[in-house]
């Protein structure tokens, strides 16, 4: 996140208060989801250990265990109630691989939920093949350090894949808010180029960086901000202003917004950034003068909302 603190006990709050309600307004992250796993079809890696960072509900981390069965999986999130719903997408084991466990502890590879902050992980280094991360990483406090934090934990010859949102992410939105005051209303995010910056000084090697541009298109401004709030991504800026908008500032926003309607909808534009690297050897500091291949997406889909 650029330029704005975040509040991080708004955040847990936010997304705790949403695990309810996140997979039926989880759209685009489902979308998201299913593109980064993609990028492991490319992928020659058979990791024994992995990390999902900011795992929600579950989503990715289902589909992670059904990709690679013999893997060791640990889910972490800042919320518990998001971690309390990705316990209940995991498949249940069945009594005979229950009594395996308890007569061989370690026979079968095990699932840990782990509740904490993606900038102090509670891992030990060199412990992850593979550290997974879908639309989470722009809500780390310091993006630079929590990448920091991630190398130290993936073992040499390991890899980092991941999606977040470059900083044309909801610009209508963004645009429309200005029309009210000049108090930070949209979180901001980092742009692509800053974030191949990050991984290699944080001695991650050979960084990929794409990107492409996704629009969500809904009837009104009360359904996409009703989305927002389901997966509990809403403003959690610390000069966030508190409380609701008022009759009149709510009726400033739509009006603003509406200048932006096309085809009969209002468009909701989400900047998708997919990054991956590998942590090399770790034997060696990177010099910083690693090639970063640039595949800048004109892709522009648009899904339709109610």
């Amino acid at each position: 996140m650029a330029d704005i603190e975040l509040d991080f006990a708004e955040v847990r709050r936010a997304f705790d208060h949403a695990a309810t309600s996140y997979d039926a307004h989880a759209v685009l992250q489902r979308e998201v989801c299913d593109r980064l796993l993609e990028r492991l079809d490319f992928m020659s890696l058979q990791p024994g250990r992995l990390l999902d960072v900011g795992t929600g509900t579950g989503y990715g981390l289902a589909h992670l265990l059904a990709r690679y069965p013999g893997a060791e999986l640990c889910a972490l999130d800042i919320a518990p109630s998001m971690l309390h719903a990705a316990r209940a997408r995991l498949p249940q084991p069945t009594w005979a691989q229950r009594a395996l466990q308890r007569l061989t502890p370690h026979a079968l590879p095990l699932t840990h939920l782990v509740c904490a902050d993606m900038g102090r992980l509670p891992l030990a280094a060199n412990s992850m093949n593979l550290v997974w991360s879908s639309l989470a990483l722009q809500w780390a406090h310091d993006l630079e350090a929590t990448l920091k934090g991630l190398h130290q934990v993936v073992a040499p010859g390991g890899l980092l894949i991941f999606a977040t949102f470059g900083p044309d992410t909801l610009k209508e939105l963004r645009a429309a808010f200005s029309a009210i005051d000049d108090a930070p209303h949209v979180n901001r995010f980092i742009d692509l180029h800053d974030v191949g910056d990050m991984l290699i000084h944080a001695g991650f090697s050979s960084p990929v960086m794409e990107m492409e541009m996704l629009t969500l298109t809904y009837a009104d401004l009360k359904t996409l901000m009703r989305d927002l709030k389901g997966i509990g991504a809403h403003n959690a800026a610390t000069t966030r202003r508190r409380g609701l908008l008022g009759k009149s500032a709510w009726s400033r926003l739509e009006q603003a917004y509406e200048t932006q309607r096309q085809e009969g909808r209002l468009p909701a534009t989400f900047e998708v950034i997919y990054g991956h690297a590998w942590a090399g050897d770790k034997t060696q500091r990177e010099d910083g003068r690693q090639v970063i291949q640039f595949n800048i997406g004109e892709r522009r889909r648009k899904l339709g909302m109610a």
